[in-house]
């Protein structure tokens, strides 16, 4: 059974103020989003299911979703911060929707088999889609071992500022023990560090293993998220930012022991533009790829 790709996509052109303003990142106009179908169609996902907003369909069809058209059979599931449970009513002072365990819910009517959750402005190179995809092919629907592509915490760090990631406890099976989201990560000459909750820095040593939110799911995850947001919803009361967010809910469903999660180890170094700054660095490094032939320099010609 070929897997899935779910790109989580809802946020897309918010951090550029528009989908217009979303610059490429590639030699003829590709942006993060090509590679990383290029990479899962090589990989042999069989689908793709785009997880956006209603107010940027048709920007996001006609600038992005096109690009796959004849490429790799596309659906679209849409994440609004009204989709709720019943009984529950957005707070006036939200004013976005509730996190990526929220944004996965939404794929639950496209996705019926194993399959890779990314974010859509990230780029997680080809040996990750490789070893999720083998990873996936060889699971039933009904299975409960999931997996995270696991990064070296020094190959997600930017040069240019602080930056949010979950550093996992891995176990001598390769098998994810805990993941905690660890704020204010910065790089510093012998490694990394980050702020603690009372403001004190603390040493990492740039070796840990990262979660970049690339995961692999079946649809069972479906039933416990839609057993866990209720109970999220009901603690976040009074808290308009707060999240429903996929590092957290796999944690607590590890500590219960509903889940298994195998780590994936990747080599490849991740991409992402969390500052302005970070966007020539983007770009010189999908120059060096396609250098080492690891891209063509027209990547649909």
């Amino acid at each position: 059974m070929k897997p899935t790709l779910v790109v989580m996509a809802a946020g897309v052109g918010s951090r550029y103020g528009g989908l217009k303003q979303i610059e490429p990142v590639g030699p003829s106009g590709e942006i993060m989003l090509d590679y990383s179908v290029f990479d899962a169609i090589r990989a042999g996902f069989g689908k793709v299911v785009f997880i956006i907003r209603h107010d940027i369909e048709k920007d996001f069809k006609e600038a992005i979703g096109a690009h796959f058209v004849n490429r790799i059979p596309v659906e679209y599931v849409y994440q609004e911060r009204t989709d709720l449970p019943a009984g529950f009513i957005v707070p006036p002072d939200r004013t976005k929707p509730w996190g990526t365990g929220h944004a996965i819910m939404r794929g639950k009517t496209a996705v019926k088999e194993p399959f890779a959750v990314i974010n859509a402005d990230d780029f997680y190179g080809a040996k990750s889609y490789d070893v999720i995809a083998r990873y996936l092919e060889k699971l039933a629907p009904t299975d409960t071992t999931y997996a995270m592509v696991g990064f070296q915490l020094v190959n997600t760090l930017s040069d240019h500022g602080s930056v949010t990631r979950g550093i996992c406890e891995v176990d001598a099976h390769n098998m994810l023990n805990s993941v905690v989201e660890r704020f204010k990560i910065e790089k510093v000459k012998d490694g990394a560090r980050f702020e603690n909750e009372h403001g004190q820095w603390t040493p990492l040593k740039g070796h840990e293993i990262a979660s970049m939110n690339m995961f692999g799911f079946t649809p069972t995850l479906f039933l416990f998220l839609d057993e866990k947001f209720p109970v999220f919803l009901k603690k976040a009361a009074g808290r308009p930012k707060a999240e429903f967010l996929i590092p957290a809910i796999a944690d607590e469903l590890i500590r219960e022991r509903k889940i298994t999660m195998r780590v994936l180890a990747t080599p490849e170094k991740w991409f992402g533009v969390t500052y302005k700054e970070d966007k020539p660095f983007v770009a010189a490094g999908i120059r060096r790829l396609i250098e080492e032939k690891v891209y063509p320099q027209k990547l649909w010609a």
